[in-house]
């Protein structure tokens, strides 16, 4: 599962989470425990494209959501010790399902630009995502298809958000006593597939054309929501 989930991180910028949190918390001895391992898989496969793609970075735009992000991601997996896990993945599931519908028919009247307003909305849901479920994609993921000028920056810009955040929330997570040696065994066991599917998804990215990168991204969205709630 780890190479199916970062194919498709690699492949259409996120959506490692997504694949994985539906296989780990019935793996791992706990829900915390699944979305560490989680997170740290995930770096792995954004610090690999931050590294390729470093020019293209906009730190100026990128840091003052990643810093709200911050924030409310911690509050979150604080948080996270007092909710049920069904509850949890059942409310992800149509939240998924209802800003990839939201977006899919409403994109062309849809116009987000990188202002302040944008910046701390997308950072507070990014950081609650991740926070609960390790998913801080979708948020992020649609601001900046938004608002980069193509999949190139896109790519660039998301897989540094994603890396900066991962290690923050690792961090919070082992304060919470979430990283175990389960964890640690589980990323070793994860890491050879997680290098395999993001050298196979590169070469799927350079291959999508630009006018249907949208579509198949709105599409994920919805589907892993439908998935999260099996």
């Amino acid at each position: 599962m780890g190479m199916v989930s970062s194919f498709v991180q690699r492949t259409i910028g996120f959506g490692f989470g997504i694949v994985i949190m539906t296989v780990l918390p019935h793996l791992m001895p706990s829900y915390g425990e699944a979305t560490a391992l989680a997170g740290i898989l995930a770096m792995v496969t954004s610090g690999r494209v931050v590294a390729s793609k470093w020019s293209l970075i906009s730190w100026r735009r990128l840091l003052p959501i990643l810093a709200i992000a911050t924030v409310f991601s911690v509050l979150s997996i604080f948080f996270l010790k007092g909710i049920d896990d069904h509850i949890l993945r059942f409310v992800l599931g149509f939240v998924l399902i209802g800003i990839s519908l939201y977006f899919a028919f409403l994109r062309d009247r849809i116009s987000i630009r990188p202002t302040l307003t944008a910046q701390i909305t997308t950072g507070t849901l990014s950081g609650i995502m991740g926070g609960l479920f390790s998913m801080q994609g979708p948020p992020i993921v649609l601001y900046l298809l938004a608002s980069e000028r193509d999949k190139e920056h896109y790519l660039a810009m998301v897989q540094a958000y994603f890396l900066l955040g991962n290690a923050v929330m690792t961090a919070a997570r082992g304060y919470s006593g979430f990283l175990t040696p389960a964890v640690g065994w589980g990323f070793l066991a994860g890491l050879g597939g997680v290098l395999i599917g993001a050298t196979i998804g590169a070469r799927v990215f350079e291959r999508i054309p630009a006018a249907r990168f949208r579509i198949i991204i709105y599409c994920y969205i919805a589907l892993s929501g439908v998935l999260v709630m099996l």
